[in-house]
C-alpha cells in the first residue's frame, strides 16, 4: 500500500511538471490521486496488451505516462464544459 502511494505521488508530481496548464488539479492529495489513477490506467492498458502479467503493476515511468493521459482527458473535459474546473 505504501508503495502505491509513493508511486502515485512521484507519478502525479512528474505529470503535473510535464503537462503544465491552468486546469491541472493542485494540492498534495489531488497529486497523489492523479498518480494513482495514472498508475491504474497504465496497469490496465499494460495488462490488456500483455505487457504486464495479472500480478504486476505499473512502474514509475508508465504511471507517469498514465497520469499525463488522465490530465489530457481532464483538460479536454474542462475545455468542452462537461466538467467544472476546481479553480472556479
Amino acid at each position: 500500500m505504501l508503495h502505491i502511494l509513493i508511486v502515485g505521488l512521484v507519478a502525479g508530481f512528474l505529470a503535473r511538471i510535464l503537462s503544465p496548464g491552468p486546469n491541472n488539479p493542485s494540492g498534495f492529495i489531488l497529486t497523489v490521486v492523479l498518480g494513482i489513477v495514472g498508475a491504474f490506467v497504465a496497469t490496465a492498458i499494460g495488462q490488456t496488451i500483455g505487457h504486464y502479467s495479472p500480478d504486476e503493476g505499473a512502474g514509475y515511468i508508465t504511471a507517469t505516462i498514465g497520469a499525463i493521459v488522465v490530465l489530457f482527458v481532464w483538460n479536454r473535459l474542462v475545455a468542452s464544459g462537461k466538467v467544472r474546473d476546481f479553480n472556479g
